[in-house]
């Protein structure tokens, strides 16, 4: 299905599986807003994805950043239509609780929760009034407290988890709006993050973000967590 004339914003879309959502997006083609923190690096990954997309100098841990950025967008586009939150940090390295480096926690949510929030609460609004989007947070499973089973990277763990409850009630309040939020779990992929040893590849990391951010008109499914396009629990 094509789906011309939609616009997307991806964050953290200049390298990794961000840059395969937003080549996938402009595939089936969406206008891809690149966002980066580097304007360099968001002009670099366009150059990669092709003439559809476009670069955005967008700090998610900014809130000028972000209201700035989706100024330009709106500008550049008229508006919208699809967010994918990708942008995300995992710094806890060896780190276990009950030990917990505040430094850290704080910088994690920051960026993984604070920032999808903030970018959310900035574009959402023009969706409702469109009657119209789409919202992936890029997630993971180490956030489902149902699959929970080890102390690991506590606070990308409790960040992620943090995210899931954002897209549920985000998924809630906007319930009969036309627009539909849910989360994807790209699974261990090779990525900056990642590592070059994960089992998947980009492809297939940023296959179910895609789907969700092009769930046709008239699609229901929002508030879900899912992975390889089925549902996980949360």
């Amino acid at each position: 299905m094509r789906h011309d004339d939609r616009t997307a914003l991806v964050t953290g879309g200049a390298r990794g599986i961000g840059l395969e959502i937003g080549r996938q997006l402009a595939d089936r083609g969406l206008r891809v807003l690149v966002g980066a923190r580097q304007r360099a690096a968001a002009e670099e990954a366009c150059r990669a994805i092709g003439r559809s997309a476009l670069p955005l100098a967008l700090d998610v841990t900014s809130a000028k950043s972000v209201t700035e950025a989706v100024r330009e967008a709106r500008e550049l586009t008229g508006g919208i239509d699809v967010l994918v939150n990708n942008a995300g940090v995992s710094l806890d390295g060896e780190l276990r609780p009950p030990h917990v480096d505040e430094d850290i926690l704080r910088s994690t949510l920051d960026t993984n929760l604070t920032g999808a929030w903030r970018v959310a609460e900035a574009v959402v609004p023009g969706m409702v009034e469109a009657g119209y989007g789409r919202v992936v947070n890029v997630t993971s499973s180490y956030g489902s407290l149902a699959l929970m089973d080890s102390g690991r990277h506590p606070a990308y763990r409790i960040s992620k988890t943090a995210l899931n409850a954002l897209t549920r009630m985000l998924a809630a309040e906007l319930a009969g709006t036309g627009v539909l939020v849910n989360a994807a779990d790209p699974g261990w992929t090779r990525s900056g993050m990642g590592g070059p040893s994960a089992p998947r590849g980009p492809e297939e990391g940023a296959d179910t973000t895609v789907w969700l951010a092009t769930l046709p008109e008239g699609d229901r499914t929002t508030g879900g967590l899912f992975a390889e396009r089925r549902p996980l629990p949360w």
